[in-house]
């Protein structure tokens, strides 16, 4: 008897429209490998491993201090001479009130007003004819503006309801110490002008100096005959253009009947600050090129850097409630002088020497940074 010929089982075919079985599991496979290796690559990247873990928690560590017990604003006052209203509040009454308000005393009406058009107070409290309180306050800070007033009309009323049955004995006369025209746009305007060129400067140089060692740019640069001067001259040139460009955007927007801007001051010096300033955040994006090795990583780093120092540096709100020690490291930001002193000029009738020692720090803070990153530069990976 001869054995029948034994035949392969047939291959399970696909469902229609279904991918084979083999293909499928190759594909997963592929899938997993993938996964593994770009897992692997991320945890082994510092840059973006902090960039995407950590930085997140910094935020949160920042705000969660900035914000921690800030429900009251405590605003800074000056009190010309002898104040009746203010003086009569004794006791525990008085210590509430002392909770709220720094009331500092002087004799000098002048260089009180003179602090509050500069921001260094928040009102001026004198008395007048009649009983009336006169509060002079600045348009720099609308929220703080309303808190003094609020206080101090808070007392009056207080005050006048002790003596009831009689006229009032005080009234409240308020009034902001710039031209009554000025509108907000003239104190978010310099804050976001900052933050604009801060981010321009910083970004462009972080991620043109990447991008050129990358792709092969500096060596040939390098061997071409161009000084290394003329480089770095060219980009400074484009860099300063960009930044008055967004300047010139800015006021031209700004300056529109809808907004309101009104110039004040010697305000054409925001355009030697805005230099200086583009040089000072150029340097910053110099030594962010000069650490990171991929554009991710310079993106990262760049955003590490800018994202912080404009929340520091008043460029979207005020920093007067923050601690002591975060006032410290904010003082040492350039944006916070650039913004500082680009609002005097441009709203509070700032001239040059509110400008001149800002121009003269935000040169020495790029050359300093400069020195740090020639020492740091690669032509290649």
């Amino acid at each position: 008897m001869t054995a029948e010929p034994t035949t392969a089982a047939p291959a399970a075919a696909p469902a229609p429209g279904g991918t084979p079985p083999a293909v499928g599991r190759e594909r997963v496979s592929a899938f997993a490998s993938l996964s593994r290796v770009m897992l692997v690559a991320f945890v082994r990247d510092r840059t973006a491993l902090f960039f995407v873990l950590l930085f997140p928690v910094m935020f949160l560590l920042l705000f969660g201090t900035l914000l921690k017990g800030a429900t009251t604003q405590h605003a800074k006052v000056e009190q010309i001479g002898a104040v009746r209203l203010l003086d009569s509040v004794q006791g525990e009454a008085r210590t509430g009130l002392e909770q709220v308000l720094s009331i500092t005393r002087s004799d000098d009406e002048a260089a009180a007003l003179e602090k509050v058009r500069k921001g260094d107070l928040d009102a001026m409290i004198k008395e007048g004819p009649d009983g009336r309180v006169v509060v002079r306050y600045s348009a720099a800070d609308q929220v703080r503006a309303g808190t003094v007033q609020g206080i101090v009309n808070s007392v009056v009323q207080q005050a006048n309801q002790a003596d009831s049955g009689k006229a009032p004995t005080y009234t409240l006369e308020s009034s902001q110490v710039e031209d009554g025209s000025l509108k907000a746009i003239q104190f978010l305007t310099p804050g976001l002008l900052g933050f604009a060129v801060a981010t321009g400067a910083v970004f462009s140089a972080s991620l043109t100096l990447v991008g050129w060692r990358k792709n092969k740019v500096l060596l040939r640069l390098r061997l071409a005959p161009v000084s290394v001067g003329s480089i770095v001259a060219s980009r400074v040139a484009v860099s300063v253009l960009t930044a008055l460009a967004q300047t010139t955007i800015f006021l031209v927007l700004a300056t529109l009947p809808f907004f309101g801007l009104k110039l004040t001051g010697d305000w054409w010096l925001v355009i030697p600050l805005v230099i200086c300033g583009t040089v000072a955040f150029m340097s910053i994006g110099l030594l962010v090129g000069s650490i990171a090795r991929t554009e991710e990583a310079a993106n990262g780093l760049a955003q590490v850097v800018v994202l912080p120092m404009s929340f520091l540096s008043g460029s979207f709100f005020p920093t007067e409630d923050m601690p002591g020690w975060l006032k410290a490291i904010s003082e040492a930001l350039p944006l916070k002088h650039l913004v500082t002193s680009t609002q005097s000029v441009l709203s509070r009738g700032g001239g040059v020497m509110d400008a001149l020692p800002t121009m003269g720090g935000l040169l020495l803070f790029a050359a300093v940074l400069t020195g740090i990153s020639w020492k740091l530069f690669r032509w290649e990976n």
